[in-house]
């Protein structure tokens, strides 16, 4: 979860925000505002690549599996580990390597399994692996966590032949342990930069995938949201982030917080190669009841969809509280607007978070609930000393100078003291953030015969300040998809003193080809991605 983003939902009902940090002044508007900032040479062989020419060059045997893993590899020891230390991987895959010698094996007898065949992946570090990794959600708690049996997003990612690298460090326990706390932090992992701007955080809590992926430390990667933890990431490190529709892709086997919300989903550098990826890690899991109604939604084949037209003829609705943030982020999505207009869409304005007040009451109870009985669910069989979330909570206490020398616990102690999902409040919270949202956004497509609606993604990276903790960076779009379980799709937008920002395009439930379009079209005419430099600060 993305705790910026929930306080964006939560000012609704009287949340205060936190006062904003500052690590700098910024520069004249001239200075850094198309992504071109000043940083040392990056000539890495794989800068930019994509899935297609990976596989392309594969075919020709210019590069095998087993030399691209090894390139990524050696770029994480140089870029990750030394150089700028943008700390985004908390730990290697030691089977890596032997995974992509059997790949290629596989492929010299005449083997392709699909587009990712041969192709490394990075995901996050709560997502199990039935191998020698461990999955700890960041936390120095579930440290030995050790599990015997993939995620079932993993099992498709293996039998669609892709390369998994490694795991990538997040906001501990994905950002739901503190009140203060800092994004991209955890007491296993440390704390994550972004590659643009070294000194501002990547956002989170899927902060290790957002970097790695802007970094060119992997071809493509995995995140996981219950709010904002995909498209925030992606908005501020220049990738195309997805968020399914809840049930789209199973959640079993991942550390949870919310059975209504969480979700994983692909992080790439192109809309391309995100759809590649979405399309591989769905289908139904009869260990997630979710997965169900995805039967027969999902395409097994997302790129047939990618047309450079896809926004003539659509209707969008713009979120008026969008075109409202601070006047840089406002001349971007006015940019973006024109863009589409020009390209024959037409724009509506609509206003969505004035008509979901109770659902932004309600949702940090619905987490509490459900992040207590999840938790304590998956750690009945983890492969480590911590059975229940009061273990975790004893042992953050008897451990606080390395578990929390920074923020502390108040969100686990919060969930810890809730009852079962079977409580009145529970009920009638999660009755109340699904159902309004559900219906403000529904009624919104339906009412305007809308294709999607659009909004800037949220805020630009805010500055790393593990004293105060994030602080609210301006704007969010994150809540109502996340709330209504729908899908979501961010693409860069542009760039605001060097730190990207992105577009957002939501829809209804299993309307992930609706979104995918209008984000390929609107990527195809603006190119607004453009690779990190690591700039040391925005006077560099």
């Amino acid at each position: 979860m993305q705790r910026r983003d929930f306080i964006k939902t939560g000012s609704l009902a009287g949340i205060t925000t936190l006062v904003a940090a500052s690590c700098g002044t910024a520069p004249t508007a001239s200075k850094q505002n198309n992504g071109d900032e000043a940083g040392s040479a990056d000539n890495f062989e794989l800068n930019e690549v994509t899935i297609d020419t990976l596989q392309q060059k594969m075919q020709s045997k210019e590069y095998t599996s087993r030399s691209i893993a090894e390139k990524y590899l050696k770029r994480i020891d140089e870029i990750d580990k030394a150089g700028p230390k943008l700390n985004a991987v908390i730990e290697l895959n030691p089977d890596a390597l032997s995974i992509a010698d059997e790949m290629d094996k596989e492929r010299a007898n005449g083997k392709v399994r699909g587009p990712l065949h041969g192709i490394p992946v990075l995901i996050k570090d709560n997502i199990n692996t039935g191998d020698k990794m461990m999955t700890t959600a960041g936390a120095l708690a579930l440290t030995g966590n050790v599990v015997k049996e993939d995620a079932f997003i993993i099992k498709k990612l293996r039998e669609a032949g892709a390369v998994l690298l490694g795991k990538t460090n997040l906001s501990e326990w994905a950002n739901f342990r503190s009140t203060r706390s800092t994004s991209a932090w955890s007491s296993r992992g440390g704390q994550t930069k972004c590659p643009y701007i070294l000194d501002r955080n990547p956002s989170g809590s899927s902060a290790g995938s957002g970097s790695a992926a802007a970094a060119n430390l992997c071809a493509i990667a995995i995140g996981t949201e219950t709010d904002g933890s995909i498209v925030s990431p992606s908005s501020v490190n220049g990738l195309v982030g997805i968020k399914p529709t809840v049930g789209l892709w199973s959640r079993s086997g991942i550390i949870p917080i919310s059975k209504t919300q969480d979700t994983a989903g692909p992080m790439a550098r192109t809309v391309k190669d995100a759809v590649l990826l979405l399309a591989a890690c769905a289908g139904v899991d009869p260990k997630d009841s979710y997965t169900a109604a995805s039967q027969g939604k999902a395409l097994a084949d997302y790129t047939k969809l990618l047309d450079a037209d896809g926004l003539k003829g659509k209707r969008i609705g713009v979120e008026k509280d969008g075109l409202k943030t601070n006047s840089y982020m406002d001349a971007l999505f006015h940019d973006a607007i024109e863009l589409m207009k020009s390209k024959g869409a037409t724009i509506v304005e609509v206003e969505i978070y004035k008509n979901i007040k109770q659902a932004g009451k309600d949702e940090f109870t619905v987490l509490l609930y459900e992040f207590k009985d999840g938790v304590n669910n998956y750690l009945k069989n983890a492969n480590c000393n911590m059975k229940t979330l009061a273990d975790v909570i004893e042992f953050n206490k008897k451990n606080e100078a390395n578990a929390m020398p920074f923020f502390k616990q108040e969100t686990l102690e919060l969930a810890d003291k809730k009852g079962g999902l079977d409580s009145k409040e529970y009920l009638d919270a999660v009755k109340n953030t699904t159902t309004i949202t559900r219906g403000v956004i529904d009624k919104l497509l339906k009412e305007n015969k809308l294709d999607a609606i659009a909004a800037p993604t949220n805020g630009p990276a805010c500055c790393i300040d593990l004293v105060n903790g994030d602080y609210d960076n301006g704007y969010s779009f994150s809540g109502p998809a996340a709330m209504a379980g729908y899908p979501h799709i961010t693409v860069p937008m542009g760039f605001i003193h060097g730190v990207p920002v992105g577009l957002s395009f939501v829809s209804t439930a299993y309307d992930e080809a609706g979104i995918i379009k209008l984000g390929y079209a609107y990527e195809q005419a603006t190119k607004k991605r453009v690779p990190p430099k690591f700039t040391k600060d925005l006077f560099a």
